[in-house]
């Protein structure tokens, strides 16, 4: 019966947004569940209204109206795109936003020579990698740039290496050889390619993995300790398969690890407000 069935209201909306190099992933969590990720393409000529009208719209085809979005969390890696999204949100959702940064509570001891410089998003991936594991950790975001993202037994943040993403480099690579083409970065049908685009795919996804493999031994050897492995980033699933020591793949470890930066900074202070100023 009616009467005996307990109603609770719907768990609130946030609405995490990854700011990168070339693309800006927006997710949609209700309570730990991502419902729904927007992705645009980074164009720091776009203006704010431009972005506007594209989430919008993006939001409109998966049936979400602004007012549902109770709140927003911003990692950003462009400063100049930042304060534009930071305003886009509270227009269109009447949320002010976190904005991780200096001062955001982490759950992690940062432990590069100067913190600010670590890059939010890696700072995000490593909370999600460490709120999984619970252990020594490696993460490989396979983004703009590759990064690999140390993390301690004790979750902290030790530092890590940044190489040229697939790419980046294949990118580059075209640019200064006449004689090859572009081709689409996707799985060869083996290692050794007989002709050039096979050869191109090779040296992107198996010399890729074998990047992974090789950096991964080395910082384990020089950390003392093992280390799991999570991939994320555009390419991670196809080079993960070639890779000895990849054992995960999490294509939307940042944008958890925004979700999990902003219960950490949000549900304390609502807990303390609602105990009053004065109580313990």
């Amino acid at each position: 019966m009616a009467g005996d069935l307990e109603w609770y209201a719907p768990a609130p909306v946030l609405l995490a947004i990854d700011i990168g190099n070339t693309h800006i992933k927006f997710g949609l969590f209700q309570a730990s569940e991502l419902k729904h990720k927007v992705r645009l393409a980074t164009d720091a000529a776009r203006t704010e209204d431009e972005y506007g009208v594209l989430l919008v719209q993006a939001l409109a085809q998966r049936g979400i109206a602004p007012d549902a979005v109770d709140a927003a969390i911003v990692a950003s890696v462009v400063p100049a795109l930042t304060d534009g999204v930071v305003a886009l949100v509270r227009r269109l959702f009447g949320r002010e936003p976190l904005v991780l940064g200096p001062g955001l509570k982490t759950g992690i001891s940062v432990l590069y020579d100067s913190p600010r410089e670590v890059g939010p998003d890696r700072i995000a991936d490593a909370v999600a990698a460490f709120e999984r594991t619970g252990t020594g950790t490696i993460v490989v975001d396979f983004g703009t740039a590759t990064t690999f993202n140390c993390i301690s037994p004790k979750g902290e943040y030790l530092g890590g290496v940044i190489v040229p993403g697939v790419r980046i480099g294949y990118d580059a690579l075209l640019a200064a050889a006449a004689k090859l083409s572009r081709v689409e970065l996707t799985e060869p049908p083996r290692v050794l390619g007989r002709n050039t685009p096979h050869a191109l795919q090779s040296g992107a996804v198996h010399g890729s993995a074998a990047l992974v493999d090789g950096l991964v031994e080395r910082l384990e050897a020089e950390l003392g300790f093992e280390c799991k492995v999570i991939a994320t980033g555009g390419l991670a699933s196809v080079i993960a398969k070639h890779s000895k020591r990849i054992g995960s793949v999490d294509p939307d470890l940042t944008l958890q690890g925004l979700r999990l930066l902003h219960e950490r900074n949000v549900e304390p202070a609502r807990a303390k407000a609602k105990k009053g100023p004065n109580e313990p």
